[in-house]
């Protein structure tokens, strides 16, 4: 059995560990356990993310405060936009159209840090 399990295709190797967990979930009723795990890992997640962007900040907080006011109300502003739009996406969910508007505002925050900060370091 051992020697089968390890010359199977990995995919479906994967894919029968997965179903195996699922049905383990299914059988011990664990649904409401999963759910729980689940809310946690989100909230882990999210977290992580404003701790990496925190320590990012941290970093280089002295050359963000050279920039011009423009500039940086225009970074601090797509930066707790972004946070609102992710707070706002894990409370209430997003569905449907809704979810197009959440990606765009997304994109559209990055796209604004982004090009500040490059704008900031153009010597031209």
């Amino acid at each position: 059995m051992k020697d089968a399990f390890s010359r199977m295709n990995p995919t479906l190797r994967g894919f029968s560990i997965i179903a195996l967990i699922a049905v383990a979930i299914v059988l011990l009723r664990l649904e409401v356990t999963l759910v729980a795990l689940l809310i946690i890992a989100r909230i882990a997640f999210f977290l992580a993310i404003a701790f990496f962007v925190y320590l990012m900040w941290r970093e280089r907080r002295e050359e963000i405060g050279q920039w011009s006011v423009r500039a940086r109300v225009v970074f601090y502003g797509a930066a707790v936009l972004l946070v609102a739009d992710l707070g706002a996406n894990w409370y209430g969910g997003a569905h449907g159209v809704q979810v197009l508007a959440f990606i765009a505002v997304l994109v559209l925050c990055g796209f604004a840090m982004f090009r500040t900060w490059r704008d900031q370091h153009t010597y031209s």
